[in-house]
């Protein structure tokens, strides 16, 4: 203070001209001093919530704005000092590392004039990455014209790990037997992939940290990203709770792979994360044109092929019998047609292909056909393997099943079984 009432007294003309510079500098230090209190109360009420505080002006056109204030938990959380970054943009921050499509979004409402909410990773002055996240809001004057930002900052970085862990442990994706029969995927508010699972790797061909570089709209079909990338821009949690959505995802070699993609949303340490399980709908459709290409060649092929035909009914007591048998039935099994009709069917079934006979003719009880392998008795005293092919026989009204009838064959069976 003595140094400058000196310099005051070279500058002045006669003491009543250094009394009023005397009255002006002691104005603004009462000034800067409750501006400090204030700044330190408000800093104090939210302390637990952010590390940081950084005030720029407003200074929307190139090269942005600059700092005109940061606080001490600034500088803790950067290792920057305040001279350093006063007159500075907070660019100092941003590295290789810095989502553009955050900053993008960053800029762009700021411009609109409304405050911003995300993350993204920043750069100590030590070069060391950390977890940013801003929670930036416009300073008006009197006239609620903006002139300046204040920017909120946390170091999110450990709750980020922690975040991982629980994903990693609590739904482990790839060991959880449930889980790791679906396709998952997790994207966070901003639309990056956060997490993915082996069978979400192999539907696209990436490998995990390949995937994580993504926002979720740009491994979708090109018609699909703005629609997608829209729900993410302004990210309501409604749009995601239990929904099913039809997409056209590109894998790696630019190929399109259909799905229909269910959404539920998740709560994980406070960040709200989207959940998708997809289905192959691609894959669904070629396993369906193969199987009804294979069902019609079986068919032409059984059909030519087939050694004899059946009709069972069910008794009283559960068990089967033939109602009839066509008379190639005794070329097999040395068994006359007549004398068939008086056995039980299991009676000329291995004994170690019981169960799943029980299972082929209850299935068709059910209302389902269905074709299954097994060994009967041959006339010659041991067991010849065949494919039988059984349909259930409805009554006329079409609620009950009466009867099974089927075909079958001794030709096929080994065709049959390399499939």
């Amino acid at each position: 203070m003595e140094k400058l009432v000196q310099k005051l007294q070279s500058l002045t003309k006669d003491k009543e001209s250094l009394k009023e510079l005397m009255e002006i500098v002691n104005r603004i230090e009462r000034e800067k001093e409750k501006v400090e209190r204030h700044l330190e109360l408000l800093e104090k009420a939210i302390r637990s919530d952010y590390d940081s505080i950084l005030i720029t002006e407003l200074g929307l056109e190139e090269p942005g704005p600059k700092i005109v204030y940061v606080n001490e938990g600034f500088t803790r959380m950067t290792g920057y000092s305040r001279d350093e970054v006063l007159g500075k943009t907070p660019r100092i921050l941003q590295g290789p590392k810095t989502d553009r499509a955050v900053l993008d979004k960053l800029k762009e409402r700021l411009k609109e004039g409304k405050a911003f909410f995300g993350h993204t990773v920043n750069y100590r002055k030590d070069g060391s990455e950390f977890i940013n996240q801003w929670d930036i809001h416009p300073l008006t004057n009197e006239q609620g014209e903006i002139t300046h930002w204040v920017s909120y900052q946390h170091d999110i970085t450990e709750r980020k790990r922690s975040e991982k862990k629980v994903v990693d442990s609590e739904m482990e994706f790839d060991k959880l037997r449930e889980e790791s029969k679906k396709t998952l995927i997790d994207v966070d508010e901003q639309g990056n992939i956060v997490t993915t699972n082996k069978a979400f790797r192999d539907l696209t061909g990436y490998a995990d940290e390949e995937l994580k570089k993504f926002k979720f709209w740009e491994i979708l079909e090109d018609e699909l990203i703005e629609s997608y990338k829209h729900k993410f821009d302004s990210f309501k949690p409604s749009d995601f709770e239990d929904r099913s959505y039809e997409m056209v995802i590109k894998n790696r070699k630019g190929g399109p792979v259909e799905v229909k993609a269910t959404a539920r949303l998740l709560t994980v340490h406070g960040q709200k994360i989207v959940r998708m399980s997809f289905e192959n709908k691609s894959l669904q459709k070629r396993i369906m044109a193969m199987l009804s290409k294979r069902n019609a060649d079986f068919d032409r092929v059984f059909e030519k092929n087939k050694d004899f035909n059946y009709k069972l009914i069910q008794t009283d007591d559960d068990e089967f019998m033939f109602e009839y048998v066509s008379d190639s039935f005794s070329k097999i099994t040395g068994i006359t047609a007549d004398e068939a009709v008086t056995m039980n069917v299991e009676d000329i079934v291995h004994k170690d292909d019981i169960d799943k006979f029980h299972d082929h003719l209850k299935i068709v009880m059910d209302g389902k056909p269905n074709t299954e392998q097994y060994r009967i008795k041959s006339k010659e005293g041991g067991y010849v393997e065949v494919i039988d092919y059984a349909k259930p026989d409805w009554d006329k009204s079409r609620t009950t099943v009466e009867a099974i009838k089927g075909a079958t064959s001794t030709e096929i069976s080994s065709e049959y079984k390399s499939h």
